[in-house]
């Protein structure tokens, strides 16, 4: 190898070693260490209300008896299941290493105004406060800072969509919750057209003849948690004809369809909220007689 090779090859090592440096945003190193600390120390069940801030949404959610409720920006149940991810997110967010404690560099790590406040209370006192900022060097971690604190950590365990969901993520699907132990008889209505699935001597009939038994656990599995896809907070005025009504264990839906959307308005007896069901999900509970019974029964 000659002379002015030799010195290209050099020129060229340094040359990556240079754009790699400078590449290298300071802080965005992954660890594979943990400081064996959490971010927050909570106690599960004493938390009663959690306060979420960011530069487009301000959530509140408040505990009342043994279920949650959104609070603002407006009153409603809240979806337990989306309440339970965040409280456990919370408690597990470990600790890996302090990248910085400048507070210029806040910003660059979005620890600043730009991420997301979480406030936890127990007791109505607060108990832990943190802003959750950009993703880390792998899709399971987080930047972070305490509220008060000038330390930029990296915490793992961490799913940011779990702390910015949207208002009407935080909100209740569920049209109807019953147990399923509780359904013994749905009885159908279209228009003129009346029969009921009844559950007797340790079958499904509807009248004299019996029903498919994987139809009737169809309609069954879909009634226990029966959920709309979206929120009808003002109806208009005039609704669709009246397509069908569900009565069951004590509920009774009523199901409307939407022609330009083929889409069903829905509503419970139990709830003055209207809902949009799309035509799948209505199709799983909306079944006719032939449907249901055995063929050739």
């Amino acid at each position: 190898m000659n002379r002015s090779t030799v010195v290209l090859v050099g020129v060229l090592v340094v040359l990556i070693l240079v754009a790699y440096l400078v590449l290298q945003k300071p802080g965005e190193q992954s660890s594979s260490t943990s400081t064996g600390e959490f971010l927050a120390s909570i106690d599960s069940l004493a938390l009663d209300k959690i306060r979420l801030q960011s530069p487009s949404l301000d959530i509140v959610l408040e505990k009342q008896g043994v279920e949650w409720y959104l609070r603002h920006p407006l009153m409603f149940r809240a979806d337990q299941g989306n309440v339970a991810q965040l409280i456990h997110q919370s408690k597990n967010l470990e600790v890996k290493n302090v990248v910085s404690s400048n507070p210029e560099k806040q910003s660059m790590f979005q620890v600043d105004s730009t991420g997301t406040q979480v406030t936890l209370y127990e007791g109505g006192n607060e108990t832990a406060s943190f802003i959750l900022g950009k993703t880390g060097p792998t899709f399971s971690e987080t930047y972070a800072r305490r509220k008060g604190s000038q330390e930029v950590v990296l915490v793992s365990n961490m799913m940011n969509y779990i702390f910015t969901r949207s208002v009407k993520e935080w909100r209740d699907r569920s049209i109807a919750f019953i147990p399923k132990e509780t359904i013994k008889q749905v009885t159908y209505q279209f228009g003129d057209t009346t029969f009921t699935l009844e559950f007797k001597d340790s079958l499904w009939f509807i009248g004299s003849e019996p029903a498919q038994g994987t139809v009737v656990e169809g309609i069954l599995s879909s009634l226990v948690n029966f959920q709309g896809d979206d929120f009808i907070d003002t109806p208009s005025v005039a609704l669709p004809r009246l397509t069908a009504t569900l009565s069951f264990a004590g509920v009774q839906l009523a199901f409307h369809y939407v022609k330009e959307t083929d889409t069903y308005m829905v509503r419970s007896s139990l709830a003055p909220q209207w809902y949009t069901v799309s035509n799948w999900r209505a199709n799983q509970v909306l079944k006719r007689k032939k449907e249901i019974v055995q063929v050739g029964a």
